[in-house]
């Protein structure tokens, strides 16, 4: 079968000195376009200093806090005062995210560098994670006060600042292979409660039973991240990187998973697997972002705040099904008003909804239909940050949510 390929869009482009300075008004004008509504809503930044090295050594590090054993993680993550935010008991899971919250400081960070650090793989992952989040959290508010003065006032900037941290989360999204090794890991676990003494780890044909139990719906979907809305201000994120085995076929059989197996690698089908949705053309569109660059994408709370003036955008993560066996790293910065922000919604000209209508016949509209709650069903006049982030969490997620495992 002839694989088809992909319709994909690049990225405004916007070199970190100039989003610390832009040298002319095009410049903004551009950037406003860019997360405009009649743009995209996410644009790229280049040039980030010394970001190469902390997302080098930090993104590869999801993959493998994926794959430890329950005890063994918890006691890292708990010495690095990260948390986990998804179930990760679960073994059907597709992606593991690791979180943390970070605050905003005005004296500088004291932490350890990458080339400071020395022992154990995780020795500095809390600081690491730190110290690129910041750099995150300081892109944000960069380009927040620059969309101030497009707008005018500065409630977007004042409103992250007010807000006193954001919340960073590395996440690991699971490849076919990733799904078997947390099988066994489960099948091992449980053997090991009932009897004492050491457990053979699953070769060969048991493999192959076990990616039978894998969850048809979970990492076998087209989809790593259902379709959604953030609903912060800003969304930062890393580019991300993907990891591919590089075994040979002879080699399966003996030994699934062997440690050096699993190599870094660009995405191999070209873009980020980020995908948004275009309302015009009713059809998915993958982004593309140049590597080592981070895209910052614009959620709800700025839509809200900006009257409409910066734009939220609609979107998911794929997961290219020619490839089964590639798992994907990435580092995302969640930047959010104060829970006590009051919103305003009278003298906005529209609400912002599903960018879609109920018209739509086309299966993709129809869908997101299905599983996106629109704007005007969450957000009430007067309502804080923090009542909409629960009544969004809740159309969302919750008991008879729209992407509710129970419904």
């Amino acid at each position: 079968m002839e694989m088809v390929e992909a319709e994909t869009i690049g990225l405004y482009e916007l070199e970190y000195s100039d989003l610390c300075a832009p040298s002319n008004s095009s410049t903004v004008d551009s950037i406003m376009e860019a997360l405009g509504p009649s743009g995209p809503g996410l644009l790229a930044i280049n040039g980030v200093p010394n970001a190469s090295k902390l997302r080098s050594h930090l993104l590869p590090l999801a993959r493998t806090l994926a794959l430890l054993p329950q005890d063994t993680r918890k006691l890292v993550l708990k010495e690095h005062n990260l948390g986990g935010d998804v179930p990760l008991r679960n073994p059907d899971r597709s992606v593991s995210s690791f979180a943390m919250q970070l605050k905003y400081t005005k004296s500088p960070l004291v932490v350890k560098t990458v080339s400071e650090c020395r022992g154990n793989e995780f020795e500095n992952l809390g600081s690491c994670f730190q110290e690129l989040g910041f750099c995150m959290m300081e892109l944000g508010l960069c380009l927040a006060r620059i969309c101030d003065k497009a707008i005018g006032g500065n409630d977007l900037e004042m409103s992250l600042l007010d807000s006193c941290g954001a919340k960073g989360r590395l996440i690991h999204y699971h490849s076919h292979l990733d799904a078997l090794l947390l099988k066994q890991h489960e099948r091992s676990r449980a053997t090991s409660k009932k009897r004492a003494g050491n457990v053979k780890p699953l070769e060969g044909s048991e493999l192959n039973s076990i990616a039978c139990d894998v969850n048809p719906g979970g990492i076998h979907s087209n989809l790593w991240q259902q379709w959604h809305y953030d609903y912060g201000i800003f969304t930062v994120l890393t580019t991300p990187f993907f990891i591919l085995p590089s075994y040979s076929e002879e080699s399966k059989t003996e030994n699934p998973f062997p440690s050096c197996c699993f190599d870094e690698c660009q995405s191999p089908t070209g873009h980020t697997c980020l995908q948004i949705y275009d309302p015009n053309r009713k059809r998915a569109i993958m982004v593309k972002a140049p590597p080592e660059s981070f895209i910052i994408q614009v959620g709800e709370a700025a839509d809200i705040i900006s009257k409409g003036k910066l734009r939220a955008t609609l979107h998911s993560v794929h997961r290219p099904s020619e490839f089964e066996n590639l798992s994907r790293e990435t580092f995302v910065v969640f930047l959010q008003p104060a829970w006590t922000k009051t919103f305003s919604i009278s003298d906005r000209e529209c609400l912002v909804e599903p960018r879609q209508s109920e018209q739509d016949n086309d299966n993709l509209s129809q869908e997101i239909n299905k599983i996106v709650p629109p704007l005007s069903s969450r957000l009430k006049e007067g309502m804080t940050f923090a009542e909409f982030s629960r009544e969004t969490t809740k159309q969302y997620y919750g008991g008879s949510g729209l992407q509710s495992n129970n419904r």
